[in-house]
């Protein structure tokens, strides 16, 4: 369940298809370890450990998996390379999906896919929109909150 993205060999000075033609972007490489890191987060819901992301100038993040943690085994012990794409669904298409699309935060849906028993990890990334708490005293009314704008059917003087 491979597709391919091009027929012919890449030369040496050439990018990876999958950057040249589809526009996937170098996000971050990940490292199983067994060890803690010095500066380490864990992300508890996900049972990981992970260090080096905010800081590697590389994209280099470190990943140390809880024994709970429940994903397969090849992301647990090979590294993977991920990549920012701008349509997750469109970007899985005819390939061998690892691990189902998740949303494990605000404004990113991330899957695992095998290539050549290689993981690659893709991440869409999307804005969430703010939602503007109600006023107290609209939400009393039932109204919307006042934003400044006139009310359906209310002139303002000029």
């Amino acid at each position: 369940m491979k597709r391919n993205v091009t027929s012919k060999k890449r030369l040496n000075h050439e990018p990876p298809a999958v950057t040249a033609k589809l526009g996937w972007r170098y996000h971050h490489i990940g490292i199983p370890h067994t060890q803690p890191r010095v500066q380490e987060h864990h992300v508890a819901p996900l049972g990981v450990h992970v260090a080096g992301f905010e800081t590697s100038p590389y994209g280099i993040e470190w990943i140390r998996f809880e024994p709970h943690c429940h994903v397969p085994e090849i992301v647990r012990i090979v590294p993977h390379i991920a990549f920012a794409v701008d349509d997750l669904d469109e970007a899985l298409k005819g390939r061998e999906i690892l691990i189902a699309p998740t949303e494990p935060s605000a404004g990113v849906r991330v899957a695992f896919i095998l290539d050549d028993g290689a993981p690659i990890e893709l991440l869409q990334f999307y804005t969430t929109k703010a939602v503007r708490p109600r006023t107290r005293h609209a939400a009393e009314q039932g109204a919307a909150p006042d934003d400044g704008a006139p009310a359906k059917g209310i002139r303002r003087r000029r």
